[in-house]
């Protein structure tokens, strides 16, 4: 058996190359950039683009499972090519947002394609990821030693990568998860304040939490770059997830419901815990 892994020097993608290299399983990555990711030698590494389906015809031979990175422009096309070629199941990387119904317009279009098709399917919905901290407060934790959050009692269940890498192995390989779509969270209601709490003990290094305004803290990110700064109205609640207005009130409330959840149905171990995450991201802070 063939797997196809699109997007597989991403932060799950490459996660899932190396899940299925351990299970003996042959591996094809694909990436854009393949010199840009450490993937596993035993993986067939190839270059392809998803916003380019006609390159992906020759990467899709031999292939019987594709795990579908989210590319909803031309999943059509890309879900058609794969069908075409022969290919039984795909697994896609969703959003927790398709089941809240606040996407319409990234993901929920690739579910779609996937299921209009003939091919056996499978959606993982993540919701935030543990990883977005990373991204959001790494630069000012490596260079200061500071966190500068207009939310600090906002919480969330934040799900670990690692977890998502597992439903995601775990749909590509077995059988019985045909037509499920995994929402996926953390075990866990943790604040942004206990999270940086949890950073500061994986690292063995006091991190000064700063309360900022909603405006203060999407001027950080704006100037910050990346992540935080594509993100930066979403972030700061000045938008919301579809990218419309979000109104007066620049903060929004959740009302978390417990419990949610997580990797445990679908792997039968517990989730990863945030204090995990962070002891496993420790050297990059």
């Amino acid at each position: 058996m063939r797997v196809l892994v699109t997007g597989a020097t991403g932060n799950v993608g490459r996660l899932v190359v190396e899940r299925l290299v351990r299970a003996g399983v042959a591996v094809r990555a694909l990436s854009r950039n393949p010199g840009q990711g450490s993937l596993p030698g035993e993986a067939e590494v190839v270059r392809g683009d998803l916003a380019e389906p006609e390159t992906l015809r020759p990467v899709l031979k031999g292939v019987e499972r594709m795990y579908l990175f989210p590319f909803a422009a031309t999943a059509p096309e890309v879900v058609r090519l794969a069908e075409e070629a022969g290919v039984r199941r795909v697994v896609t990387l969703s959003s927790g947002a398709v089941t809240t119904g606040h996407d319409t317009t990234f993901h929920l279009p690739v579910e779609q394609a996937v299921e209009a098709s003939g091919m056996e399917w499978t959606h993982v919905r993540p919701g935030e990821f543990m990883l977005n901290k990373l991204w959001l407060w790494g630069p000012s934790i490596r260079a200061e030693r500071v966190v500068r959050e207009p939310f600090p009692d906002l919480a969330w269940y934040p799900v670990h990568e690692r977890d998502i890498a597992d439903v995601t192995t775990a749909a590509l390989l077995e059988d019985g998860h045909e037509g499920a779509a995994y929402t996926l969270n953390g075990p866990e209601l943790i604040s942004r304040r206990d999270q940086v709490r949890a950073i500061a003990e994986a690292v063995g290094q006091d991190i000064r939490l700063d309360v900022v305004t909603p405006w203060q803290a999407r001027e950080l990110y704006l100037a910050q770059g990346g992540f935080a700064a594509a993100n930066a109205d979403f972030l700061t609640g000045f938008e919301t997830y579809s990218g419309e207005e979000a109104g007066s009130s620049p903060a929004e409330e959740f009302d978390p419901v417990a419990p949610m959840p997580t990797s445990e149905r679908v792997t039968g171990r517990p989730a990863r815990t945030f204090a995990q995450w962070a002891r496993d991201h420790a050297q990059d802070f």
